[in-house]
């Protein structure tokens, strides 16, 4: 029996039309193949971001702004000629102290560390160092950097806040819970109470 070769100047039709099939096959498989990885890898990437976004940093970043309103709003309060409270000077000075420990926390201070995201981005920025892509840095670290940056220019903007240089060490989640109980203290001072609602 004699086989068809596409490349015999007798093949046959029908072999040409398998060979193509074969070939077209083949190619929208691996098509496919690549999509559904993408797609998986998409789908597990937004997974992963609503699960730390509603769990982590909303949470946090909700807490800290509340904790940073409130510090603000007494500091104005003891501030302002409506204030008639007999240690007014102490509690002006506790207020500041309070209202600037929470302005140089950063999110990054407080959120618990993702394991996981770290070892990414070490595998992400040794596969772009081994492209020789002429990055010094990939784009979670950069963007982390700018965010950093912003919450820098806002605790300056806040009274009382220290020079950037002052601190020698950053803040931790236990500062800001040391810190929220003075606040509370605070207010209780005042005869007021802190609730998040």
């Amino acid at each position: 029996m004699h086989m068809d070769s596409p490349w015999d100047e007798e093949a046959n039709q029908e072999t040409s039309r398998d060979i193509e099939w074969t070939k077209i096959s083949s190619e929208f498989t691996n098509v496919g193949y690549r999509e559904g990885i993408t797609a998986g890898k998409e789908s597990a990437l937004q997974e992963g971001f609503d699960t730390g976004f509603a769990a982590v940093g909303a949470p946090l970043g909700r807490d800290l702004g509340f904790l940073r309103g409130v510090s603000s709003a007494l500091l104005a309060f003891l501030n302002s000629s409506v204030c008639h409270h007999a240690e007014k000077d102490a509690m002006v000075v506790e207020a500041r102290e309070i209202a600037t420990g929470l302005a140089v926390v950063r999110f990054t201070d407080v959120v618990p560390r993702d394991l996981e995201a770290e070892e990414h981005a070490r595998q992400h920025l040794a596969d772009s160092e081994a492209e020789d892509t002429g990055m010094d840095e990939n784009e979670e670290v950069n963007d982390k950097r700018k965010m950093e940056g912003l919450e820098d220019m806002l605790s300056r903007l806040t009274a009382g806040a220290p020079n950037s240089d002052m601190d020698k060490t950053r803040p931790t989640i236990d500062d800001v819970r040391i810190l929220e109980s003075r606040l509370q203290v605070l207010s209780a001072r005042l005869g007021l109470t802190v609730n998040r609602s």
